[in-house]
């Protein structure tokens, strides 16, 4: 059947007679893929999120250290379930979920009801008990992340370039970054490239290739979930890079002239953490069972004990049940789980019950800079030129919207042969600053 005609079905079925309402919060790697795994069913479906675009997460590094722009790695939702007519999609933020009512509960008061529900409201940074660091130290998990990072990195060699102390001089062109998983691994390699390349003519009283990068990682090597080959080869592609990598040592005592990594104190002005994960607040309104980062522990269908209408999917879900362990926070997990969901709920409209959850692992990767990376595909492992190729392939593929698959495309072909990153600006509310205080 041809496309207009499938949606002209679609439309006299909706018209027809009320439908199960099933609520999808967040707009995800998860709920999108479960939001069009119910496109034109015989379902009411509403995408509930707090922002108005889905969000390519794992090139958000990329924002912030100015290869990409926002707009390059982000879609709206709208646009992308527009074709999807039992589908509409509500920019709100949830505060609770009331699952003895079968309510969900927003921020500004109002309430949806719903029949079935999948919570895909991710996570973000955790800072181990010391949310003031968070001012200091800013992660990365939202477009606002990733501009105020590119934001301060840049600042930092303009604020070198101007100073005449050179102990001031020096701590401003010092990164630091916290956390040596995927996010910390490519932020480091990607500042020492800007630094190193990008950065290298711009300035007249600085050298930005002078800049130190140093990651700092609490276990014993970099890329802890990678087997042993390929963290050995990421510790050697940073260290080609430049980078300075600390291991088996803990970063402490954040103020704003620096912090303490071991015995030495490090005064830098830019801090990055990439050192932990804390569930989205949602879970904890559900009144069931969470582990010490906040993720639900769900049943081995992804739904919630005693509630087979309500499914947790992605950073959200404790999901123990294939290996022992919970399944890694990354997008292909979040992305199965949604259409997992999906499926379940058609199972229960046809009266059946859930099915068990399977995770196909391909396996992960990580880029470190140009022609870096390590990828674990399961059946070979890769390292260098094979791996970068492999990772950019696999992100072209993955990333929502044609118009932003050609914009990188074209944006990593440019700064592959002319080492030049287009979106270095830095952005500031000047009227906001300068409005007298109320």
């Amino acid at each position: 059947m041809e496309l207009g005609a499938l949606l002209q079905d679609c439309r006299m079925q909706n018209a027809r007679s009320p439908k199960p309402q099933a609520v999808i919060i967040g707009a995800g790697f998860g709920g999108l893929e479960a939001a069009k795994k119910l496109a034109c069913e015989d379902v009411r479906v509403t995408v509930v999120d707090r922002t108005n675009y889905h969000l390519f997460q794992p090139l958000l590094y990329q924002v912030a250290t100015a290869a990409l722009s926002p707009a390059d790695i982000a879609a709206p939702v709208r646009a992308v379930l527009s074709e999807s007519k039992n589908v509409e999609v509500i920019l709100a933020e949830v505060q609770s979920v009331d699952m003895s009512q079968k309510v969900v509960r927003m921020a500004d008061g109002s309430e949806l009801g719903y029949d079935f529900l999948i919570l895909a409201t991710g996570a973000r940074h955790s800072y181990f008990g010391h949310p003031e660091w968070e001012t200091l130290a800013p992660g990365l998990k939202s477009l606002e992340d990733a501009i105020e990072i590119r934001r301060r990195i840049l600042m930092a060699f303009e604020y070198a370039e101007k100073a005449s102390d050179p102990a001031a001089r020096k701590a401003a062109m010092t990164f630091v970054i916290v956390g040596g998983g995927p996010t910390g691994v490519e932020l480091a390699g990607a500042i020492a490239e800007i630094s190193r390349y990008t950065l290298a003519k711009d300035f007249r009283h600085i050298d930005p290739s002078e800049s130190r990068i140093i990651l700092v990682e609490g276990e014993s090597t970099v890329l802890a979930a990678y087997p042993e080959d390929l963290r050995d080869s990421a510790m050697k592609q940073l260290q080609d890079l430049g980078v300075e990598v600390h291991t088996g040592i803990h970063a402490t005592n954040l103020t704003e002239q620096g912090l303490q990594v071991g015995d030495e104190f490090i005064p830098c002005r830019v801090k990055i953490w990439a050192a932990g994960n804390t569930a989205s607040f949602v879970g904890h309104s559900l009144g069931v069972p969470i582990d010490r980062v906040g993720r639900v522990l769900v049943n081995n269908d992804l739904t919630i004990p005693g509630h087979p209408e309500v499914q947790v999917i992605g950073d959200l879900a404790n999901f123990p049940h294939q290996t022992g362990q919970p399944l890694p926070g990354v997008s292909p997990v979040a992305m199965q789980q949604g259409r997992h969901a999906a499926r379940n709920i058609l199972a229960m409209l046809d009266g059946r019950k859930p099915q068990r959850f399977y995770y196909w692992d391909k396996g992960s990767m990580a880029t470190i800079g140009r022609n870096k990376a390590v990828a674990d595909l399961k059946f070979v492992h890769l390292s260098g030129l094979p791996a970068w190729l492999a990772w950019l392939f696999i992100h072209i593929i993955f990333l929502v919207g044609f118009r932003n698959r050609l914009v990188v495309l074209f944006q990593w072909a440019w700064a592959y042969f002319s080492f030049n990153k287009g979106a270095r600006l830095i952005t500031r509310n000047f009227q906001a600053e300068q409005r007298p205080p109320a």
